[in-house]
């Protein structure tokens, strides 16, 4: 059920350190972009603040469209998922402090808290536990199909690091949609796999049939390991197939963004190199 405030038990949760929290965000066409953001957290029970350290395009979304989705999973593999809109950002006050306390900042001699952003909680749902006999299922059957689900031989977009981190069954992948609304939300985790150079197979074992969007739809997927190494996927789903919750849907992919500190960017499709002139003044 959702609702518009965090209980207690809401805050404690998601004000521990250890955990994974994700921000999704809508680029200047309107694409939803997905962001791990560990320092997410509750701001009593209808805001929640991250501190920002690094550059990435989630920021800049904000300031640009302040419509967010977020999810947070603790270590007993519970979720909370929802909407929030971003109100601002300052570079001092309680929180700032507050950040560069944590020893994660405090002796990091590169990496500090240099802004903190604060959004205001549209609606919330959760603890949900994550399905582990779903996710394993999708896990499988995304490896599986995944060969089935190549087609025709299309652009290297997916590089070694990014396969690798897609095919990984022990990986942890996480899809940002659009909603019916047009906000950005964070799916719970899904299992997905590479198939060929420009596709991901992405399974809908953990997610409702309703809850899956429209064919054609815009979607970012993120997948990583355990030692923190990302990589973002960006393209449009195809419908679900398959019979039951052995589901899955074919990702065209359109771009592969590095989501790695300390420089952020997209891979591909590649820029073209530009040389530097120098002019005589």
């Amino acid at each position: 059920m959702e609702r518009d405030h965090f209980t207690p038990e809401d805050q404690e949760a998601l004000c521990q350190d250890a955990k994974l929290a994700f921000l999704a965000t809508l680029d200047p066409e309107g694409r939803p972009h997905l962001t791990l953001l560990t320092s997410l957290q509750s701001r009593g029970p209808r805001e929640l603040v991250f501190g920002q350290f690094c550059e990435g395009l989630s920021k800049t979304h904000l300031q640009r469209d302040p419509r967010a989705g977020f999810l947070v999973m603790d270590l007993r593999r519970r979720t909370w998922r929802g909407r929030a809109r971003w109100t601002g950002a300052r570079r001092e006050g309680e929180e700032y402090e507050a950040y560069n306390r944590k020893p994660l900042f405090r002796y990091n001699s590169y990496f500090g808290v240099h802004t903190v952003h604060y959004l205001d909680l549209v609606s919330c749902r959760g603890p949900q536990e994550v399905s582990m006999p779903r996710l394993v299922a999708g896990a499988i059957l995304a490896r599986s199909l995944a060969p089935l689900g190549a087609g025709p031989r299309r652009p290297e977009a997916l590089g070694p690091l990014s396969r690798r981190l897609l095919d990984r069954l022990d990986g942890l992948k996480f899809l940002a949609v659009l909603n019916p609304e047009g906000w950005p939300e964070v799916l719970p985790m899904v299992g997905a796999s590479s198939a060929g150079p420009g596709r991901v197979l992405v399974a809908g074992t953990t997610v409702a049939r309703h809850c899956w969007p429209a064919p054609g739809s815009r979607a970012a997927l993120l997948a990583m390991n355990l030692a923190m190494e990302s990589v973002l996927v960006r393209g449009s789903l195809g419908p679900l197939r398959g019979i039951g919750p052995l589901c899955t849907a074919v990702m065209e992919v359109e771009a592969v963004y590095n989501s790695m500190p300390p420089k952020a960017g997209f891979v591909w499709p590649r820029e073209p190199l530009q040389a530097v002139r120098f002019e005589d003044s």
